[in-house]
């Protein structure tokens, strides 16, 4: 027997309804650098799906490695039509952080990683590592990107190892792309140089 509220089917034969929202991560596109300028999730191109199917999209960072030293790793994006990847970005940007020397900690306000009706790359890292172990992990979700009445917002979390004095960094970064039009591209890329190796994986939320 199935329940049905509104039109919509609830569950049929113990299985949720097609139309039902269920918080699922589809994996929709795995992306792997390999000494990479940028990497890029353009929807309708190479199998990417960047519009209303899915409510949220979630992108996992794994293992990306810089090829230079202290540098950022950052995104930004495109809405439908435009070019350029500089669209008009508000944010925050704090950190904690811990060498591994246990000579310094501290959680403190990144001004230098913030933006303010900014047009650059947005930065999720800071000054990281590229030595043979060092990486930067983490994720980045925007929520809505097709909406064409609100501005998008984004949440981020990175686990780091800081170039320089070797230290763990966790960074905290939200903010909103100040446009209403529908976003459909994302780039991701560092502040100098290549992305040596990494993953980056895209997910849709329902």
């Amino acid at each position: 027997m199935a329940v049905i509220s509104n039109g919509t089917t609830i569950i049929d034969a113990g299985a949720l309804g097609s139309g039902v929202a269920t918080g699922k991560m589809t994996l929709i596109k795995t992306l792997t650098a390999s000494g990479s300028g940028t990497l890029s999730f353009v929807d309708g191109a190479a199998s990417v799906v960047l519009d209303d199917t899915y409510d949220s999209y979630v992108f996992k960072f794994i293992n990306i490695h810089p090829s230079g030293t202290e540098k950022e790793f950052g995104f930004q994006v495109n809405v439908a039509g435009a070019s350029g990847f500089n669209e008009t970005i508000t944010s925050t940007n704090f950190k904690a952080r811990h060498t591994e020397s246990d000579s310094a900690a501290a959680l403190a306000y990144n001004t230098a990683g913030d933006q303010a009706q900014g047009t650059a790359f947005q930065q999720l890292s800071e000054d990281s590592g590229n030595a043979a172990d060092n990486c930067i992990c983490g994720e980045l979700t925007i929520y809505n990107p097709s909406s064409t009445t609100f501005v998008k917002h984004f949440t981020s979390t990175i686990v780091e190892v800081g170039g320089g004095t070797a230290q763990l960094k966790n960074n905290f970064i939200a903010g909103y792309i100040n446009v209403t039009a529908a976003v459909d591209e994302v780039q991701f890329k560092m502040s100098e140089g290549n992305i040596d190796s990494g993953i980056i994986k895209m997910y849709g939320i329902k």
